[in-house]
């Protein structure tokens, strides 16, 4: 991967649940939920404070997250779909 984020931001590669119908009625895409969990896939180097010191990231590659349902931006690499956010917005690592 390409993405190589700064400071306290971090890439998150939402993770996509399976899509399920009651009986024959079909949702169409922009009436479906937004994910709140993902997979990180790259970490920033750390926000910098303010004595000078570089403050350590507390998620690191590999790990799942729950985040807010509409944080960070939107990014395609390569056909794929990433959110670039800020640590901060990350609730919890399941």
């Amino acid at each position: 991967m390409s993405l190589k984020p700064l400071a306290d931001r971090v890439v998150v590669k939402p993770l996509i649940t399976d899509e399920q119908k009651v009986g024959s009625i079909i949702i169409p895409d922009t009436a479906k939920e937004k994910p709140m969990q993902g997979e990180v896939i790259a970490v920033g180097p750390g926000k910098i404070s303010e004595n000078g010191n570089k403050m350590a990231m507390e998620v690191k590659v590999g790990d799942k997250v729950l985040y807010g349902k509409y944080s960070g931006t939107e990014v395609t690499v390569a056909d794929e779909e990433y959110l670039i956010m800020r640590e901060s917005d990350i609730f919890a690592i399941i």
